[in-house]
């Protein structure tokens, strides 16, 4: 049986798009949020028995670099955690060191240790 993947965001698309909106989607499957073409994505493993969210890999293609892509795809598997109870491990360097310090307001949803985040 075949996973759908899940819609989760919608982001405006903008002159450098070619006016396409990058609609992020959960593919529950692959462990990953991404565009709905597949090009950009946030990688996750599960950790803690299906409490953690380990965000292990964003990648984004040249043709999609300097949007925010990576940011609106960080911003959607933070809310998917936040309204699922789950903490995140922020492995990915992108991840841990540019986008919370750009947006520290996520530092509730951070796994911490002992095994709980601050939410």
């Amino acid at each position: 049986m075949a996973s759908r993947s899940k819609p989760e965001a919608e982001r405006d698309g903008d002159g450098a798009s070619g006016g396409k909106s990058n609609k992020i989607v959960w593919n529950e499957a692959q462990q990953r949020f991404e565009t709905e073409d597949k090009e950009a994505f946030v990688q996750y493993a599960v950790r803690e028995k299906g409490k953690v969210m380990d965000l292990v890999h964003t990648f984004v293609p040249p043709s999609k670099r300097g949007l925010g892509l990576a940011s609106h795809l960080c911003v959607v598997a933070f809310q998917h955690a936040q309204s699922h109870s789950l903490s995140i491990i922020p492995t990915c360097s992108y991840v841990s060191d540019t986008f919370l310090p750009r947006n520290p307001s996520w530092n509730s949803v951070v796994y911490t240790e002992g095994g709980k985040s601050n939410i």
